[in-house]
């Protein structure tokens, strides 16, 4: 009775952000190329009377990339979101949103000046009625329309370059599953013909970046649709996890006892119908995913490969990680060494670092124990068990971001796979957001997680100790410096007074000397004795 109550209470706030504006979906804004709506506060595009943005021309990064994807020209996410538009919206200050009339992350307020900090908690620490609100804004976000944003359901040339345009309504939860899908999807060739060996969100750098802005639109998205500012999503900490301890009727649904394929009938999410995950289905008619509901959400945890991936990720497994000091290494893809992010990603072995193609551990690991909808990348997005895992995974992020305190070049500038170079805009978010720009603190972006500030170390564990570390790898440089530099001086100084000798030597005797020196005589002698 409560949840329906706060079912019904909520069901009155309409509002949502997203990308592809609704705003923007005319045949106008796609053969000008323009995306600049009107802010509703002064009715100008980008909030320009009020100075909050205008309507600018996109600078793209020119940036090399890496050899993964051999086209050019072929795939509409290239060189995002030129296809579509060339002009957006830039905000000014702490300004944010495809019309400039929201605030940047961490900031809230009429004028987005003030500074706040929301923590995500684990989901085992929230009470029940917290808990049940979190289930129920999910409920509301599956069956609320966006009011603001539309999905394509043809590709760019199917409009004939904007001409005819194709997009369709979608409610506010499934509008982050279709994104989902369409930044992982196979490039369509015509014909018959498709390319695999792309993805603008997945297997390079971009992995971290791109599902930490997912989160946090998806988080903001919920705090507009239900007017609870408060809003963050919790966080499912599955190390050393020996089975699916949140797949019960209380938290996220058990197992259906007639089809452990399905999800039990008492579950909130047993009635939900998923999109986007016949992949193959869409490459054959050489079409997108429109949307249509495709059936029940599948899950049967624990009944995976076993010989792919053997357990749960381990609190060793996240240690070793933690430890690896290069971000990103060699290729840049699933294919990379030592690689933080391809380790912590699950296609480099935690316990060598090394890539390994017939193992899927640590992120990929929770995908493939859930033997369902959840373990097909494109359409994973489906099983809110997604926001949880994921909320964790950023958590290991953030530690590895807070152990190294790595400079933001430390972020590939060039030659990543297509779409994940530190300055290309992250597909298919518009507004526009750069991979590098979500590479610093989540506590810069306004948030944080309950655990890292219970164990959160001093001042000189955080911030002293690396530098002294750095310090004691260079001593041996700097102790050669000073020795170096203590020999020539004795040598300068032998110098100087041997010459300071010879000049005595050369001078006339007591009696005969003038008692007035010469001034250039006194200044040379002064200049003599400061040296």
């Amino acid at each position: 009775m409560l949840l329906a109550a706060l079912y019904c209470l909520l069901w009155t706030f309409q509002t949502s952000a997203g990308h592809f504006p609704r705003a923007c979906a005319s045949s106008k804004n796609l053969m000008e190329k323009e995306c600049c709506p009107p802010w509703g506060g002064d009715g100008s595009p980008c909030g320009q009377l009020s100075g909050r943005g205008s309507c600018q021309d996109i600078i793209l990064s020119k940036a090399p990339l890496g050899p993964q994807f051999p086209f050019t020209g072929v795939d509409e996410r290239e060189s995002w979101p030129s296809v579509f538009y060339n002009r957006t919206c830039q905000c000014f200050g702490n300004f944010m949103g495809f019309n400039c009339g929201s605030c940047k992350f961490g900031f809230q307020g009429p004028n987005c000046t003030e500074r706040r900090l929301l923590v995500r908690r684990n989901i085992f620490d929230l009470s029940v009625p917290e808990k049940n609100k979190f289930l129920a804004y999910l409920t509301l976000a599956k069956h609320t329309t966006s009011p603001d944003f539309v999905i394509p359901t043809g590709t760019y040339g199917q409009m004939n370059n904007g001409s005819t345009p194709m997009f369709s309504d979608i409610n506010i939860y499934d509008l982050f599953v279709w994104m989902h899908y369409y930044v992982s999807r196979d490039t369509l060739l015509g014909g018959s013909e498709i390319w695999r060996d792309i993805d603008f969100a997945h297997e390079a750098p971009g992995f971290l970046p791109w599902h930490r802005l997912f989160l946090l639109v998806w988080e903001q998205e919920i705090q507009k649709l239900t007017g609870d500012e408060n809003f963050t999503i919790p966080y499912w900490d599955w190390r050393d996890a020996e089975n699916c301890d949140i797949c019960t009727d209380e938290y996220m649904g058990g197992r259906n006892p007639a089809n452990p394929n399905l999800l039990s009938p008492a579950s909130f999410f047993s009635s939900w119908q998923i999109i986007c995950s016949r992949l193959e289905e869409y490459n054959s008619r050489q079409a997108l995913c429109n949307g249509t509901p495709e059936g029940p959400l599948l899950r049967n945890p624990g009944n995976h490969d076993k010989s792919r991936t053997p357990r749960l990720p381990s609190s060793a497994d996240v240690e070793f990680c933690l430890s690896l000091t290069q971000y990103e290494s060699g290729s840049m893809d699933k294919s990379a060494n030592f690689s933080f992010r391809n380790t912590l990603e699950g296609f480099a072995s935690p316990l060598t670092g090394i890539a390994d193609a017939s193992q899927s551990s640590m992120h990929n690991a929770l995908h493939i124990y859930m033997n369902g909808t959840m373990s097909q990348v494109q359409g994973s997005a489906n099983d809110p068990i997604f926001l949880l895992h994921h909320a964790f995974v950023d958590s290991i992020f953030e530690q590895w971001l807070r152990k190294h305190h790595p400079l933001l070049e430390v972020y590939p500038e060039a030659n990543a796979p297509i779409g994940h170079n530190r300055e290309s805009y992250m597909v298919p978010f518009i507004p526009l957001y750069r991979n590098g720009d979500f590479f610093i603190s989540s506590r810069d972006l306004g948030y944080d997680y309950s655990y890292l500030q219970d164990s959160e170390p001093d001042f000189f564990q955080d911030y002293i100790k690396p530098y002294l570390e750095q310090a004691s790898r260079i001593w041996p440089w700097l102790l050669g410096a000073a020795v170096v530099g203590s020999v020539l001086t004795a040598v300068l100084g032998g110098i100087t007074r041997r010459l300071c000798c010879r000049r005595k030597r050369k001078r006339l005797p007591e009696e005969k000397q003038p008692l007035l020196m010469e001034k250039e005589d006194y200044d040379s002698l002064l200049y003599q004795s400061h040296l």
